[in-house]
């Protein structure tokens, strides 16, 4: 009886070198990426978590120069935020607050300059495309009308389609196009929701040019009979 068990577990062993042989070195590749992956994994968390960490301490200096509306030391703390932590999206709201500041100061140049680069490497596409939005203002202001078309081009999410539609016509009716704007504002108010206060401004600029926006009630509607 031992014989057999043993001459029984002989074949087994030598199925398993067999197997082991032929299988070996591909299930320790295996193993081995899978092992590699979980630490890759695990240490990309932990960096992106430490970058974080880092960049949040660097916005924390950042603005306590904005609200002490010191533009220069904000310019330079949301430099050195670009610098190294350019993928945070402390980077990209600093780059958007430090622009508000500096054309509160008059900086319309540096301002521009601080919006091109969260248009083009900020971390989301939410706030690239708010950066458009107000850069194309600017560019408006310093009447380079095919920058801001430009500009405008690029914006991408749908949840801003009426602004854009709101800028168009600001370009258009600086440049004297009358119609065109029109229809770009009536544009903008179909995509602005109607509990948004900006539309009131948009109905604004559309009665400037003549179009009525509110219908009024009839005569003596709702009244008792």
């Amino acid at each position: 009886m031992a014989s057999h068990l043993d001459l029984e577990e002989q074949e087994q062993l030598e199925q398993v070198k067999a197997f082991w042989k032929r299988w070996g070195n591909l299930i320790t590749w295996v193993l081995t990426a899978a092992l590699a992956a979980y630490a890759g994994w695990q240490g990309w968390n932990w960096y992106q978590r430490d970058q974080a960490a880092k960049a949040g301490a660097m916005y924390d200096e950042f603005q306590r120069a904005a609200t002490a509306q010191d533009a220069d030391k904000a310019a330079a703390a949301a430099g050195d935020l670009k610098a190294r932590y350019p993928g945070t999206g402390y980077a990209a709201q600093a780059g958007l607050e430090v622009a508000r500041l500096q054309l509160d100061k008059g900086k319309a140049d540096e301002a521009r300059q601080s919006l091109a680069w969260v248009a083009e490497q900020g971390s989301e596409p939410a706030y690239r495309d708010l950066a458009r939005l107000r850069l194309a203002g600017l560019q408006l202001d310093a009447k380079a009308y095919d920058d801001a078309a430009k500009t405008l081009d690029a914006v991408k999410s749908p949840e801003f389609a009426g602004l854009v539609a709101d800028r168009r016509g600001d370009a258009l009716l600086l440049q004297g196009k009358h119609d065109a704007a029109k229809a770009e504002y009536q544009k903008a108010l179909a995509a602005i929701d109607k509990t948004q206060d900006y539309r009131r401004i948009v109905e604004a600029k559309l009665a400037t040019l003549g179009v009525p926006t509110v219908v009024e009630a009839a005569p003596n509607a709702g009244a008792v009979q």
